[in-house]
């Protein structure tokens, strides 16, 4: 069945830190190279300038909720969130639409000098944080809590991955690492799989998924009838089927920026186990806006 190693979460999640710390400014960088902020980006219904927004307002949202006191964090909750109770994905689509619109004119201007500013705020108000120290994320819902270390490794995927979409847009380099999106997969994927699980397409599903992050963390992914447990470093035990993958693939794949087949072509992605044939429904049950 494989080796399975251990992880240090504090030493992780300082990693995390500084991988985050990193693209901050290159993210910045970025933003003030682009050309034509009204270009179409990586996101089909959204500009550059919109994914950029966004992204100042992600920034803006996490740093809020770990430390409302923190100056330039404060956010009115009550005036941005959806009402009703909707699911997951129509929450986060609801939150993400606001999120653009959250800029006016001047900031759009100064894109990469906010998102520097925000990115920064949020790293010194997390300092010295141990990473299990428990964080609510309203947009999610009223229930799920988080922690510091899942808040930053959403932070790192955020950051890396709608990087790209303004990268795509502009015409830009976007390099993302291995160790990079190990670090996401991590710190963030064990918390937000689960809780992005589309349960009417669970419902009677019971699967076994073994993840081998090459490089990287090891997850073992049980499906059971509605639910779903994502877990690190998991004792042995017999799986369906056992994936594969490189990070950055599966880190791609994952938010649908790389289609799977060509991940697999290319020899990044690869299904065995005893029903390897099921490797597709992982991506099928847990839901992305």
């Amino acid at each position: 069945m494989g080796t399975v190693t251990t992880f240090d979460p504090v030493s992780e999640h300082e990693r995390t830190r500084a991988a985050l710390a990193a693209a901050i400014p290159r993210l910045a960088r970025l933003l003030r190279e682009v050309p034509d902020l009204d270009a179409a980006s990586g996101v089909p219904k959204w500009s550059v300038g919109d994914v950029g927004a966004h992204l100042t307002s992600v920034y803006l949202a996490y740093g809020s909720v770990v430390s409302a006191g923190a100056a330039g964090t404060a956010v009115d909750w009550a005036s941005v969130l959806p009402s009703g109770d909707l699911p997951f994905v129509e929450r986060i689509t609801a939150m993400n639409d606001t999120s653009v619109a959250l800029l006016d004119g001047e900031g759009r201007a100064r894109l990469g000098d906010l998102l520097a500013e925000r990115g920064e705020t949020f790293l010194r108000i997390t300092e010295g944080l141990a990473p299990d120290t428990p964080v609510t994320a309203p947009w999610y819902g009223p229930e799920p809590t988080l922690t510091v270390a899942v808040v930053t490794g959403l932070m790192l995927s955020e950051s890396l991955v709608h990087g790209l979409d303004i990268a795509r847009g502009a015409g830009l380099p976007w390099p993302i690492g291995g160790d990079e999106a190990s670090l996401v997969i991590g710190q963030s994927m064990p918390t937000m799989m689960s809780l992005a699980l589309d349960a009417a397409q669970a419902r009677g599903v019971r699967i076994a998924f073994d993840l081998v992050v090459k490089g990287g963390p090891r997850l073992a992914v049980v499906v059971d009838d509605g639910t779903m447990t994502v877990t690190r470093d998991a004792p042995p035990r017999a799986y369906d089927c056992r994936l594969t993958v490189d990070p950055t693939a599966f880190l791609l794949v994952s938010f649908r920026r790389t289609p799977i087949w060509k991940a697999v072509a290319l020899g990044r992605m690869r299904a065995g186990g005893r029903r390897p044939w099921l490797a597709t429904r992982l991506g099928d049950l847990v839901a992305t806006p």
